[in-house]
């Protein structure tokens, strides 16, 4: 846990782990705020991120919502997402509480604009200099096309290659493609896995076992794609 202390670590939540009752995420989550490490969730809708605080601080009185434009902590740029700006997210995860962040942009000159999830948590956590980024996918990661079995790990370049396959669902692509982006932008390492397995959060930072697929900059030996 010592090399983890006071990093970020960014979950990208989806509908399907956000709308299970049984899932261990916010037990997992406290439990790593309470040993240092700093927890930054994205909500995939801004209702689900107003949902996830109610239930978090059902429980432990520590999260709370965020939108893009926020201490303007999430610019709109050209359609997408400007230079981020992490102090807010700093002042809250340094002082124990787990910023729970909506999908959208600040815009200076209009309402504020809805963007893609999987960019939100790839910015934010090359911004923050995430130790870990999560992508949750009911998938639970890559199937290998030869063999029908997950991947263990990829590459951002061969990730990037998969993201651009039309024969996987879109959904996937897009969090793959964050993913390869977070690790090129400075993520330690980011992974795609089913987020309603129980304790996958936790198995994910603190062991060397994937439960889905993990981007990092090794090579992938597997079979074609």
């Amino acid at each position: 846990m010592q090399q983890f202390d006071g990093k970020a670590f960014v979950v990208r939540v989806d509908e399907q782990t956000a709308n299970t009752p049984t899932t261990t995420l916010i037990a997992d989550l406290t439990f790593l705020a309470q040993r240092g490490v700093r927890p930054i969730l994205i909500a995939p809708t801004p209702s689900a991120a107003q949902a996830l605080v109610r239930t978090i601080n059902r429980s432990g009185n520590v999260a709370v919502s965020l939108s893009g434009a926020d201490a303007a902590m999430l610019p709109s740029s050209g359609g997408g997402i400007g230079k981020v700006q992490t102090g807010i997210l700093q002042t809250l995860t340094s002082a124990g509480y787990i910023p729970v962040v909506e999908p959208t942009a600040f815009s200076v000159f209009g309402s504020d604009v809805d963007i893609l999830a999987d960019d939100v948590a790839a910015a934010i956590a090359s911004a923050t200099d995430a130790v870990r980024a999560i992508f949750f996918h009911a998938l639970g990661g890559i199937q290998d096309p030869q063999t029908a079995s997950l991947i263990d790990e990829l590459t951002p370049a061969e990730a990037l290659a998969i993201a651009d396959d039309e024969d996987f669902p879109d959904d996937l692509r897009r969090a793959l493609r964050a993913a390869a982006v977070g690790v090129r932008g400075g993520v330690g390492a980011a992974q795609i896995l089913d987020g309603r397995v129980a304790h996958a959060a936790i198995v994910e930072i603190l062991t060397t076992r994937h439960l889905g697929t993990q981007v990092t900059g090794s090579i992938y030996t597997g079979g074609s794609f």
